[in-house]
């Protein structure tokens, strides 16, 4: 590769990938992030080496995080209109400035899209609810704290939540904090005690990674135990995700790649050294099925999980269309 890869890209792609930056909604705008990089620092004066060059870190950040849907996505949002611009001209300057809007569309979009998720999903939620919810996610945190908002602003009984410590890497205590800081009276307890304290709850609101095309949810690992504690105390499951979560290979049949972790996020290098008879697993995420999933709220609308393959086809399906590519 002749264009030295700029350090910020890789340091987002590290970043990514070891879970510096977490959370469906952020790898994707970071990854979006990482091709504007890509446009505003290649040196060049050919199209067709720049093109080699940023297909080369679209990969690299492709490569990061398997499970997380929403990165491939956006990848493929920002991909459309730069190839088409490659087919109607082959001006460089004005190519890096497509790739520059695409992103700039693609960022702005996607922010806007979980402040109307939050809108859409405060609806569904009433005064003095109890919610509990697993892992950190952004979008579920926004319906939560606009809901909880709402009803103090209205001189309402505002909203107590439930949170999982989410191991290996504790995200929970992330998603804790950011409760409290918002004034939420939080309680937060170990991955193990869910069933114990799901018949407390009125709701379970969790975000998603991925949306497979039968309404199934690829979410942090743990949630499908969530989900079915909830099932069985008849207490409602709500998935907050944009879009761009739902995964389009899904729609032909392909699976969605579960990732799974390095063993030392669970136990010390010292104690695998010791017991070499012990394999560690380390599954980032699970798959939830879609009968324990009541309702899926995105930013198009609040769906039941049966409807997901007429979303993807909506919003998503144009994306297993192969690129023409002119270079």
């Amino acid at each position: 590769m002749a264009q030295e890869v700029d350090k910020r890209i890789l340091d987002i792609a590290e970043s990514i990938k070891e879970m510096k930056i977490r959370g469906a909604g952020t790898i994707a705008r970071a990854a979006a992030e990482a091709l504007k990089i890509a446009a505003e620092t290649f040196k060049g004066k050919d199209y067709r080496e720049f093109m080699n060059y940023f297909d080369y870190v679209a990969d690299l950040i492709l490569k990061t995080r398997p499970t997380a849907v929403s990165l491939p996505n956006a990848i493929r949002m920002i991909k459309r209109p730069v190839y088409k611009k490659v087919c109607e001209t082959t001006d460089l300057e004005e190519i890096k400035g497509t790739v520059a809007s695409a992103v700039n569309k693609f960022i702005e979009e996607s922010k806007k899209a979980i402040n109307t998720i939050a809108e859409i999903g405060s609806r569904r939620i009433k005064p003095g609810n109890i919610i509990l919810t697993h892992c950190h996610s952004r979008t579920a945190l926004s319906v939560i704290t606009t809901a909880h908002k709402k009803f103090i602003k209205e001189n309402k009984e505002g909203l107590r939540v439930i949170a999982t410590e989410t191991r290996p890497r504790f995200q929970g205590l992330i998603t804790a904090k950011s409760l409290a800081d918002e004034g939420i009276p939080v309680t937060l307890i170990v991955d193990s005690a869910v069933r114990s304290f799901i018949e407390e709850a009125d709701l379970v609101i969790v975000g998603a990674d991925a949306i497979a095309a039968n309404g199934a949810i690829v979410n942090k690992i743990g949630t499908s135990l969530v989900a079915l504690a909830a099932n069985e105390a008849r207490v409602r499951v709500y998935v907050a995700a944009e879009t761009i979560k739902f995964s389009p290979e899904t729609l032909v049949g392909a699976l969605v790649e579960i990732e799974e972790r390095p063993a030392t996020e669970v136990v010390d290098e010292k104690f695998l050294k010791k017991n070499p008879l012990i394999k560690v697993r380390n599954p980032a995420f699970d798959v939830t099925p879609p009968e324990y999933i009541d309702l899926i709220i995105t930013e198009k609308g609040v769906f039941s999980p049966q409807v997901a393959a007429i979303i993807l086809k909506d919003e998503l399906g144009w994306s297993l269309q192969e690129y023409t590519k002119c270079y």
